[in-house]
C-alpha cells in the first residue's frame, strides 16, 4: 500500500456552505491559487448545477489554476454530470465527483428509492462520467451509517464501472475513531477490487471528531482525506486539513505517511480563507489559532526559552508563522519593504507592490512601529481588491454622549466625488446610512466584527462586515483595515458594496 496521502480540499464547495459565507468568482480563484501553492492535490471548486454563479466559479478555477486537479460535484444523474464536465473540462486535470446516499435512512426518507435502484443509479452515473474523463470519484453519502454489506456491494460495482476514487463520508459526524478505522479495514477486506481505487474519507465535525476520524481512517488504509481550511463547512464544519497535515507530519513515526504539502504556506492559506469568508479563526484553534504558539505560564515560558520543544511539538516557522521582531518604519525604503514581503512569502506584481508600499507609508506616518502582522493586513487588503465602483474620499464624524451622531461621507464614483450626510444610533450606523444614500443599495447589516491586528494604542483595526441584499437574500463579506476604526468600518462596508455591484455587473 502506498505511503502517500492525497489531500482533497473542499473549502470552495462544502466550506462555502457555511451559513452566511458567499464567495465571488474572483475570491474563489484567489483561494484556489493559494491552495495550489500549498500543495493540495485536488480542489473541489463547486457544485456547477446549483447556480450559474457556481458554474462560472468552477469554470474560472479550472481555466486559471494550474498544477492541481480540479473537481466538480454532481449528483448521480446525467444532467448534473454533464454540467460538471462543462465546468471542469478546461482544467489540466479535471475530475468529476458524483455521489448518492447509501444509508437506509437516506434511501427511505430522502431518495425514496430501494437499494437496487440506488445501486443502478450509482453505476450508471459513474459510467456516464467516465465518458468524459478517466478521473471519476464516487461518494457514498452517509456511508458511516450504511449497512456494510450493501455499501461494499455498491463500492465494488462503481469501481467495476470505472471509479478511480471511492469516498466513504461520515456525513453527519456520527462515527468514532476506532469504529471508523475498523470500518475502513472491513471495506478493504470485503471489496475484492478495492485495489483498483483510492479510498477517500470526508468527515464532518458534529461531535468534534472530524480530524480524529480522518487520521483513524488513514491508519486503516484510506489514502485520500477530504476537508477544508480552518475546518469550515456545513453545521459544525469539516475536518480541518491543516490539522490533518500536521498530525501526519508531527507523528510520522506513528503513521509513516507523507503528503505533498508545502507546510510554510499553511498559515497564509488559513488567513486568506478567514479574511475572504469573514469566518474568524478562534484564538485557541489548533495549528493556526493565534494562541497556538503563545505561552502565558511562567513555567512554560522558561521551558520554551531554554528549549522550544519542551512545550512546542511543532515549529511555527514550518507553518509560515514568523516571530520576527524586525520592524519597518517611515524611513524604510521600497527595497527593504519588498524584501520583507518576500520573506513573508508574498510575491507581488510591481503594481501590487506600489499600492501596498503607498499604504505602508501612510500607515508609517500614523504608527511608530509596523510589524509583520501589519504588513500582512496591508497586503491582503490590497491584493484581493475587485474593480471598485466606490472609493472612500473622506469621512467626517460628529459624535458624543450629548449629541446625535452624524456622519458626512464622500465617495468617489467614476472620478467624481459624491457627498451625503446622515444621522444614526452611533457613528458607525451614521456612516453606513450615509453610504446607503450614495449607493442606493440599502443593504442589511447582519454582522459587524472588530479585531486588532496588533497590540498597542496605535494598533491597526480590522473590521469585517456581513451585508445582505434585501431583494434576493444574498450575503456579502466586506473587510477594511485602518488605525482609525471608523475609517476601517467605512472601508469594510464599501468593500462589500463593491462586491454587490460587481456581482450585478457579472450577471448582466
Amino acid at each position: 500500500m502506498s505511503n502517500r496521502v492525497y489531500l482533497f480540499d473542499t473549502t470552495l464547495r462544502d466550506g462555502e456552505q457555511s451559513p452566511g459565507v458567499s464567495l465571488n468568482v474572483s475570491e474563489k480563484v484567489q483561494i484556489a491559487r493559494q491552495l495550489a501553492k500549498l500543495g493540495i492535490d485536488v480542489i473541489e471548486a463547486g457544485f456547477p448545477v446549483t447556480s450559474p454563479g457556481d458554474f462560472a466559479a468552477v469554470q474560472a478555477v479550472a481555466r486559471e489554476v494550474k498544477g492541481v486537479s480540479v473537481a466538480a460535484l454532481a449528483r448521480a444523474n446525467f444532467n448534473d454530470i454533464d454540467r460538471a464536465w462543462e465546468a471542469v473540462k478546461d482544467a489540466e486535470q479535471p475530475r468529476i465527483h458524483t455521489f448518492i446516499a447509501t444509508s437506509d435512512i437516506h434511501l427511505k426518507h430522502k431518495l425514496r428509492k430501494d437499494r437496487q435502484q440506488v445501486l443502478e443509479a450509482a453505476v450508471a452515473a459513474v459510467k456516464h462520467a467516465c465518458r468524459y474523463t478517466s478521473d471519476v470519484e464516487f461518494s457514498a453519502e452517509d456511508a458511516s451509517r450504511s449497512d456494510l454489506d450493501y455499501l461494499c456491494q455498491v463500492l465494488e460495482a462503481v469501481i467495476e464501472a470505472g471509479a478511480k476514487v471511492v469516498n466513504i463520508p461520515d456525513t453527519v459526524g456520527y462515527t468514532m475513531p476506532d469504529e471508523f478505522k475498523k470500518f475502513i479495514e472491513s471495506i478493504i477486506d470485503r471489496v475484492p477490487n478495492i485495489h483498483k481505487a483510492v479510498i477517500s474519507v470526508h468527515c464532518h465535525d458534529d461531535l468534534g471528531l472530524a480530524v480524529a476520524n480522518s487520521l483513524a481512517a488513514v491508519a486503516g488504509g484510506a489514502r485520500q482525506v477530504e476537508g477544508t481550511i480552518n475546518g469550515i463547512g456545513e453545521r459544525a464544519g469539516n475536518a480541518a486539513l491543516e490539522e490533518v497535515i500536521m498530525g501526519l507530519y508531527t507523528r510520522k513515526d506513528l503513521y509513516g505517511l507523507v503528503t505533498n504539502v508545502t507546510t510554510e504556506e499553511i498559515y497564509r492559506t488559513s488567513r486568506l480563507v478567514s479574511s475572504l469568508t469573514g469566518m474568524m479563526v478562534q484564538p485557541n484553534k489548533a495549528v493556526v489559532g493565534k494562541n497556538a504558539f503563545a505561552h502565558e505560564s511562567g513555567i512554560h515560558q522558561d521551558g520554551v526559552l531554554k528549549e522550544r520543544t519542551t512545550y512546542e511539538i511543532m515549529n511555527p516557522a514550518m507553518l509560515g508563522i514568523t516571530r520576527s521582531n524586525i520592524v519597518l518604519g517611515k524611513h524604510s525604503g521600497r527595497h527593504a519593504f519588498r524584501e520583507r514581503l518576500a520573506e513573508l512569502g508574498y510575491n507581488l506584481s510591481e503594481e501590487e507592490i506600489n499600492r501596498a508600499f503607498g499604504r505602508f507609508k501612510d500607515l508609517a506616518d500614523k504608527k511608530k512601529e509596523i510589524t509583520d502582522q501589519d504588513l500582512e493586513a496591508i497586503v491582503e487588503d490590497e491584493i484581493r481588491e475587485l474593480p471598485n465602483t466606490y472609493e472612500l474620499s473622506y469621512l467626517h464624524i460628529s459624535s458624543g454622549t450629548t449629541i446625535v451622531p452624524t456622519a458626512t461621507v464622500g465617495l468617489k464614483i467614476d472620478g467624481e466625488t459624491v457627498e451625503e450626510a446622515s444621522c444614526g444610533d452611533g457613528p458607525v450606523d451614521a456612516i453606513y446610512k450615509a453610504i446607503d444614500k450614495i449607493t442606493n443599495l440599502h443593504l442589511v447589516l447582519e454582522e459587524y466584527v472588530i479585531n486588532a491586528v496588533t497590540g498597542g494604542k496605535d494598533a491597526l483595526g480590522d473590521v469585517t462586515v456581513k451585508l445582505r441584499r434585501r431583494d434576493n437574500g444574498r450575503t456579502f463579506i466586506g473587510r477594511g483595515v485602518s488605525t482609525d476604526i471608523l475609517e476601517a468600518s467605512a472601508k469594510a462596508y464599501i468593500n462589500a458594496a463593491n462586491k454587490v455591484v460587481y456581482e450585478s455587473k457579472m450577471k448582466s
